[in-house]
């Protein structure tokens, strides 16, 4: 598939050997008429106007912090990314799957009949080895229905008082579900090793990334500015997978 950029070099050539003089910025089909430079320029016209129309994608959150990751992750990719909130009225979906597999397919597969158009939506969570994989599914209401990130990592740090730092190992993972209004589906995991703190630290980030500790540095997820969060979080690794096959969809 030919770019922007290539279609413009072959307009270019094709104007010069006409003799034509024109200013290729802003040009479309009908002011390639206008200079009746042959049918082969408007086809081409034609083509770039479709490479220069984002594609229209729902990312099924609410949660600024991670709409804000999925932009980070997905620039370039000539997308126009809504979140939820961006629209009123819109119905909730709950999350009552066994799974983050689950859940992501459930938001997916709900949104896209909603709006019509492509939809991205992620489940994902912490899972603490000392707590059995515990608060997984539960993460973001670990604390009760519509509890605050500070309010869960309150509890966990309860949970977890006592226990020495070399059993505080844990895991961020992340599914993320694509899903198509014509009905592809498509699934993604990511994942992110490291341990729980004792207390919390940083101001970036949300959720539990204050307490969770990388092992590499021991800076918190919190801690990292979002491109850097974004290279090796577990949302950061399931985004590098959809950015390989999202163009397909379009």
């Amino acid at each position: 598939m030919r770019g922007p950029g290539r279609c413009r070099e072959r307009i270019y050539a094709f104007l010069r050997r006409r003799k034509t003089v024109v200013t290729l910025r802003g040009i479309t089909s009908n002011s390639l008429s206008r200079f009746r430079v042959g049918e082969e320029a408007g086809r081409i016209a034609k083509q770039m106007a479709t490479f220069q129309q984002p594609m229209e994608v729902i990312v099924a959150t609410r949660n600024k912090g991670k709409l804000r990751e999925f932009r980070d992750a997905l620039k370039g990719l000539n997308l126009r990314i809504y979140g939820l909130n961006d629209f009123s009225d819109v119905p909730e979906v709950e999350e009552d799957g066994r799974s983050f597999t689950e859940n992501a397919l459930k938001k997916a597969r709900f949104y896209a009949r909603v709006f019509g158009k492509l939809t991205l939506a992620d489940d994902s969570g912490l899972e603490v080895d000392s707590l059995r994989g515990q608060p997984g599914v539960h993460s973001a209401r670990y604390a009760g229905e519509r509890a605050s990130s500070q309010k869960n990592n309150q509890k966990l740090l309860r949970e977890m008082q006592g226990v020495p730092i070399s059993k505080r190992g844990a895991r961020f993972k992340c599914v993320i579900a694509v899903k198509s209004p014509a009905g592809r589906e498509v699934l993604a995991e990511g994942s992110c090793r490291g341990r729980i703190g004792f207390k919390e630290r940083g101001r970036k980030g949300f959720g539990y990334d204050p307490l969770f500790i990388l092992p590499r540095d021991g800076r918190t997820m919190a801690e990292l500015s979002l491109e850097a969060k974004n290279r090796i979080s577990h949302r950061g690794k399931a985004l590098r997978k959809i950015r390989k096959i999202i163009r397909s969809f379009s």
